[in-house]
């Protein structure tokens, strides 16, 4: 049986992934789920060998990428991400038996989930001050530890600490969707499907022109890039690493030519190519006409 880690503790988003991954037939059969403490942690877990993959957080549709987790997968030994899934996000206001709403003056909240919900904390729980949660679960055990009025957190985590439930359905923004990926040790990326995302990061030499040789090494190859996102190298003022995200896959051979062709310039981290859950975009050209072309070329046939 596999062991999976995922950003715990039980209850949160993170673990609704997961068991979403494992209905989807993703692993082979049943998983032992494995807590931990943040994205960091889980993703250490699989480098250390302790877990055969994590599931974490990447990316809000209301708040942006997740950067613990980019950070995460920037350094240390590379991980691969090899599956991924989304989930509607909509949070449950929980407190302890015979809490009212108006009652609440201390609201424990994740920063994600806090960013997601301040609109509606605004106008229905205007005199709460904000309590900063490690997680939506640690929001509830806060709660449940009596640390915060209220929580901020999920139906599953209320109903495993026996809290009651203020509101359901809680979110600024409708159709509010969080990415989740399945994180392994390098192996060989699951086949192409025809709809696949290839995500990279890349570390350029600090020169005018950089930026735009790398893009444009995706630009001549008529690759999609769907997610651009710089985050500080933490070595110094003015450093940075490019998140990169595209439509294709490793196996296409636009996508392959343009990861050779940053390799020769500038350090680059695969990430993964995997099938994508949902996908805007245009797939990159096929190259099977040219690539015949050339292979009657090499035998010597006569170019009509």
């Amino acid at each position: 049986m596999p062991r999976i880690a995922y950003f715990g503790p039980s209850g949160t988003f993170t673990e609704m992934a997961l068991a979403k991954l494992e209905s989807s037939a993703v692993f082979d059969g049943p998983v032992e789920r494995v807590a931990a403490p943040s994205q960091g942690a889980a993703l250490d877990l699989v480098r250390s060998g302790d877990v055969d993959g994590a599931v974490v957080p990447i990316e809000s549709s209301v708040e942006g990428s997740i950067s613990a987790t980019l950070d995460s997968l920037a350094i240390g030994p590379r991980l691969q991400i090899v599956a991924e899934t989304e989930l509607e996000v909509t949070f449950t206001i929980l407190a302890r038996p015979g809490t009212e709403l108006a009652d609440v003056r201390t609201l424990a909240a994740y920063p994600v989930a806090a960013a997601q919900v301040r609109m509606w904390v605004a106008r229905h729980m205007a005199e709460a001050e904000i309590y900063t949660s490690a997680s939506n679960a640690a929001a509830a055990e806060d709660v449940a530890a009596g640390r915060a009025d209220a929580a901020v957190s999920t139906a599953l985590a209320g109903e495993r600490l026996g809290l009651i439930a203020l509101a359901t359905g809680v979110a600024d923004h409708e159709q509010a969707i969080t990415r989740f990926v399945l994180v392994t040790r390098p192996r060989v990326a699951p086949p192409s499907t025809g709809v696949d995302r290839t995500s990279i990061v890349l570390e350029l030499a600090n020169e005018p022109g950089s930026l735009m040789r790398a893009f444009a090494e995706f630009a001549t190859r008529g690759i999609d890039l769907t997610r651009i996102e710089s985050r500080p190298t933490r070595t110094g003022m003015g450093t940075y690493r490019f998140y990169l995200d595209c439509v294709g896959h490793i196996d296409d051979t636009a996508v392959a030519e343009a990861l050779k062709a940053l390799h020769r310039t500038a350090r680059i981290r695969f990430l993964g190519s995997w099938p994508a859950t949902s996908m805007t975009g245009t797939p990159p050209p096929s190259d099977e006409a040219a690539a015949e072309w050339l292979t009657q070329l090499r035998k010597g046939v006569a170019d009509r």
